[in-house]
Order: C-alpha cells, then sequence, then structure tokens
C-alpha cells in the first residue's frame, strides 16, 4: 500500500499564488508527516516520523536550525 495514499496537502497561509518557494504538509498519514515542494507536487517527498517532525518543528521555532 503507498504510504501517501489519502494525504490531505496543506500549503503555509504565507505561499503566494504562483507556490512560491514552499513546502506542503500531509499531517493526516497514519505514525508519519510527509512534506513536499510546492512547485512540483509530482516530485519526491520526504517523510518523518511524528517525533522527528515535532523535534524539526521544535529547532525552528527556538532558531536552532542553521540555514542552508
Amino acid at each position: 500500500m503507498d504510504i501517501l495514499h489519502g494525504a490531505r496537502w496543506r500549503t503555509s497561509s504565507y505561499t503566494n499564488s504562483d507556490g512560491g518557494n514552499c513546502v506542503e504538509v500531509a499531517t493526516n498519514l497514519e505514525g508519519v508527516v510527509a512534506v513536499r515542494d510546492s512547485k512540483d507536487r509530482s516530485g519526491p517527498v520526504l517523510v518523518f516520523t511524528r517525533d522527528e517532525w515535532r523535534d524539526f518543528l521544535a529547532a525552528v521555532k527556538a532558531g536552532t536550525v542553521g540555514h542552508f
């Protein structure tokens, strides 16, 4: 079974009308969070455990995630 089957993607409210440089996130999947590029919806998808996603968001909010 496809892990992404039934994914409900949501885009940041900061995304402009042409998709901009944003990601879409699907949090309705069992046990995982999926992330994709809003400009390439048929492209690759990153999949994280819920714990990994929670830790990533906490690091972003704390300002401890480096810039690439």
